[in-house]
């Protein structure tokens, strides 16, 4: 299996948000993202539509269907009403369920299965119903995925906060240890493995060398932040080069 890049535009949207004014345009950026060969897009609507809004969902789902079919359109959230209701309305290929209280700056910290099994079980039964994949956002523990598999989620996101934020070797080996544990186990249950927060070009190498079953990366701030140096399509050039993601080959039609 062959690790893939999925773009956050989140940071795009916040940094839009900050003038009344449509640019930087989001569809425009992640057109270049895509043509770049990211595997898609990652979005994360929150309540207060502090970077992404409810009008920009269907925006990006018909840049995705219309000039870059096959590519995958990722949204995140937690799955109150409102979040099921857009995410249904706009069909991602993928839904991941995080647990982010409402005024939640960037996710933290990933679900407590075992805690919240009655809630999670029919809501992933309901988008599965509706033809997406759904993916939990987990910590790096390696009970996880097997009680990720038992609720029926197809994937976890393993949240790599930790391993990114950390730079003392001992501490870092730690982290990275955790992380790589976790992928393995989900390996071991069946169940299909993202990773998420903080990778960078340095840190994801060995991430990506030691989990041959990571399938996916969701990759926002530090991409922006290269792309701020590069340029949006030389970053994303540079990310794919460090999960290994080297050939541009992905059928486009406009």
């Amino acid at each position: 299996m062959s690790c893939k890049l999925s773009v956050n535009v989140n940071a795009i949207a916040y940094l839009r948000n900050r003038r009344a004014v449509p640019w930087p345009n989001l569809a425009d950026l992640g057109r270049i993202a895509l043509e770049a060969g990211a595997v898609g897009l990652t979005i994360h609507p929150r309540p207060d539509q502090r970077h992404i809004r409810s009008v920009d969902v269907p925006v990006l789902r018909d840049l995705l269907r219309k000039e870059f079919p096959g590519r995958e359109y990722n949204i995140e959230g937690y799955p109150d009403e409102r979040f099921l209701a857009l995410c249904e309305a706009n069909t991602p290929d993928q839904v991941t369920l995080v647990p982010d209280a409402p005024g939640q700056s960037t996710s933290d910290h990933g679900w407590d299965i075992a805690a919240n099994a009655a809630m999670l079980r029919p809501i992933i039964q309901r988008l599965q119903k509706g033809g997406m994949r759904v993916a939990l956002f987990v910590d790096s523990d390696p009970a996880l995925p097997a009680l990720a598999k038992a609720v029926g989620a197809d994937r976890i996101e393993i949240y790599t906060g930790p391993y990114g934020d950390t730079f003392e070797p001992a501490a870092l080996k730690q982290e990275f240890d955790k992380v790589v544990a976790t992928g393995k186990a989900a390996a071991a249950a069946g169940i299909g493995l993202n990773a998420g927060h903080d990778l960078t070009r340095a840190n994801l190498p060995p991430l990506v060398k030691a989990l041959p079953n990571l399938a996916e990366v969701s990759i926002g701030h530090a991409v922006i932040a290269d792309a701020m140096i590069y340029g949006l399509a030389d970053a994303v050039r540079k990310f794919r080069a460090a999960i290994g993601d080297l050939e541009l080959n992905f059928p486009r039609t406009r």
